[in-house]
């Protein structure tokens, strides 16, 4: 598994998606997620992509520890020195089925949450933190060419298309690729 570090921005406080946190949003536990992630769940939790299969497969990959690469972030919104924490996304990266260098990253908003700059803040951090380890040398993303947005977010943080996808093992028909290769002048981070 890789190590998941908690990452911070200007707004938000990514956090470590742990078994104990991952099993309260399965079993719609929002007070105990609340407590876990000391930030106020939302009646609109979760996002439309974080639906229970989705939670359930990532407890399992987990508890077996089957995927190296998988780790998954909470986004809390942080207010003015800490206060007013709201649980506003998740995203995380698990590796790309058939290859042992490539990383899939996922992501999704609350909808009262998107269009504020949120994923592009996520994304952008998740991407030095993610290729800090050397064994990953790309990330790949698959979105709906209509979802202009989603493909808006992927190109800020570097995305470069890379054509339909084809309907492969992992990505549904009529998706298209987006690929974000290692660069080594940021590695140093974000600061």
């Amino acid at each position: 598994m890789m190590h998941q570090l908690p990452v911070s921005t200007v707004r938000l406080e990514l956090v470590p998606a742990t078994l104990p946190i991952l099993t309260c949003d399965l079993h719609h536990d929002a007070a105990g997620l609340g407590r876990l992630l000391n930030a106020t769940v939302p009646a609109s939790w979760p996002p439309s992509l974080l639906d229970d299969d989705a939670l359930a497969h990532f407890v399992a990959l987990l508890l077996e520890g089957s995927d190296p690469f998988f780790c998954s972030w909470y986004w809390i919104r942080s207010g003015v020195g800490g206060a007013d924490r709201v649980l506003i996304g998740s995203g995380g990266i698990a590796t790309k089925e058939g290859s042992d260098d490539t990383v899939m990253i996922g992501y999704s908003v609350l909808e009262e949450f998107q269009d504020l700059g949120y994923a592009t803040e996520a994304v952008r951090h998740l991407i030095p933190a993610i290729f800090s380890d050397p064994a990953i040398r790309r990330i790949v993303a698959t979105t709906y060419p209509e979802l202009k947005a989603s493909i808006r977010v992927l190109e800020n943080c570097g995305f470069l298309p890379a054509g339909p996808t084809g309907g492969c093992t992992g990505m549904e028909e009529g998706t298209v690729m987006m690929v974000r290769e290692r660069d080594t002048t940021e590695m140093a981070g974000l600061r």
